[in-house]
């Protein structure tokens, strides 16, 4: 590392403030010192895109596993890392801020926290708790970290909006700095996701058939891509693997 972190921590949260950014997800030191080279101004950490690097599916990995990957991760980059933080790996809000803490010693800029557990989502009683818990948590570390809350309904089948934003709206008020939602594709609920929320930062995961241009206008302050250029990256490995056993060829290299 060239800088500190308390510079590092504090630029990603200026990134918040205005504009839009692109939050791209890289999956170990070579995908994040590509992305930084490419230019970058901040990186997020992708648990199903590390997941498959281990052989392993999303949601597999064990908590010190993660913590190990984030501080590996923080220090390839001079980058701020926001870490994708699963649903803390724990039920109890306590035990959410126990390993908040924990991985505020990593060294990253940001950490999201989701509010299911497998395809079930938490009570919102609870999953506000724990969004508590994870902010107080952050608060006595003395740290600038960002804290992302996640509400999960469009991905386990909850598409009810109302109850989307319902979450969202109670994760701000338990000090959530940015709220994320992902799944969600229309650009009118997307407008009332940030609209809810507000001022507070809205983060959306870039689909296909989604742009950053749509979705900055919009007034969505960053956009994720979630495990989309590792999913990319191993299906083009499948491609040449399999020509190279159908062909005994290899594609040529860009």
């Amino acid at each position: 590392m060239l800088i500190d972190r308390k510079t590092v921590r504090a630029t990603f949260r200026r990134l918040h403030e205005q504009g839009c950014f692109v939050l791209p997800n890289p999956w170990d030191v070579g995908s994040a010192r590509r992305l930084e080279r490419l230019g970058f101004a901040a990186l997020a950490t992708t648990s199903a895109g590390y997941a498959w690097t281990m052989g392993r599916e999303d949601g597999d990995l064990s908590r010190d596993e993660v913590v190990e990957h984030l501080r590996t991760m923080c220090a390839a980059t001079d980058l701020p890392i926001n870490a994708d933080f699963e649903a803390g790996f724990a039920d109890t809000p306590e035990g959410v801020a126990a390993n908040v803490t924990l991985a505020v010693t990593t060294g990253v800029a940001g950490l999201s926290i989701e509010d299911r557990i497998g395809k079930k989502l938490y009570d919102l009683p609870i999953a506000r708790e724990r969004i508590q818990a994870a902010r107080e948590a952050i608060d006595r570390s003395g740290e600038d970290v960002l804290l992302v809350a996640r509400s999960e309904g469009f991905l386990v089948g909850r598409t009810e909006l109302a109850a989307t934003i319902e979450r969202l709206v109670a994760y701000a008020e338990a000090g959530a700095d940015c709220l994320y939602a992902p799944g969600i594709k229309d650009a009118e609920a997307i407008a009332a996701v940030v609209a809810a929320v507000a001022p507070k930062p809205v983060d959306v995961l870039l689909l296909p058939g989604m742009s950053v241009a749509e979705l900055s206008a919009l007034r969505v302050r960053r956009i994720s891509v979630g495990s989309a250029l590792a999913a990319a990256t191993w299906s083009g490995f499948d491609r040449a693997a399999k020509q190279l056993i159908e062909e005994g060829t290899v594609p040529p290299r860009c």
